[in-house]
């Protein structure tokens, strides 16, 4: 199997995030990626995809993953059914840590416990 082919699932990750700027060559067995992450989150789930792959410290791999807007950690789109608890446990792992996200969201919410499908909120940097 080649490196490459290996590799596969972080490279369809890439193209479903959108990761701009995206080069992918190989090079006596080794992959070397780059590309452009929206957020710090995305290029989190790459890493995750790459470490899952290849163990946590690969030596088949080089990837220079850039980040475009360092301002937040990600911008997520509320769905139907979420709370800012389920949000923040999500993306940090603690419910707790919702009014974070309510603090860094004040100019479009008034009540943590009411947020609205499709409304986009800043998942800040912690």
């Amino acid at each position: 199997m080649s490196v490459k082919a290996k590799y596969q699932p972080v490279l369809d990750l890439g193209l479903k995030l959108g990761i701009k700027d995206g080069d992918v060559s190989e090079e006596s067995g080794i992959l070397k990626i780059k590309g452009m992450a929206s957020t710090q989150y995305e290029k989190n789930i790459l890493w995750d995809k790459i470490k899952e792959i290849g163990g946590e410290k690969p030596s088949d791999i080089k990837a220079n993953i850039t980040v475009e807007d360092d301002s937040v950690y990600h911008r997520h789109t509320v769905k139907s059914g979420e709370s800012l608890s389920k949000i923040a446990k999500h993306y940090y792992g603690d419910p707790m840590k919702y009014t974070k996200i309510f603090d860094a969201n004040t100019n479009i919410l008034k009540n943590p416990d009411v947020i609205h499908p499709d409304q986009v909120l800043v998942i800040p940097n912690l």
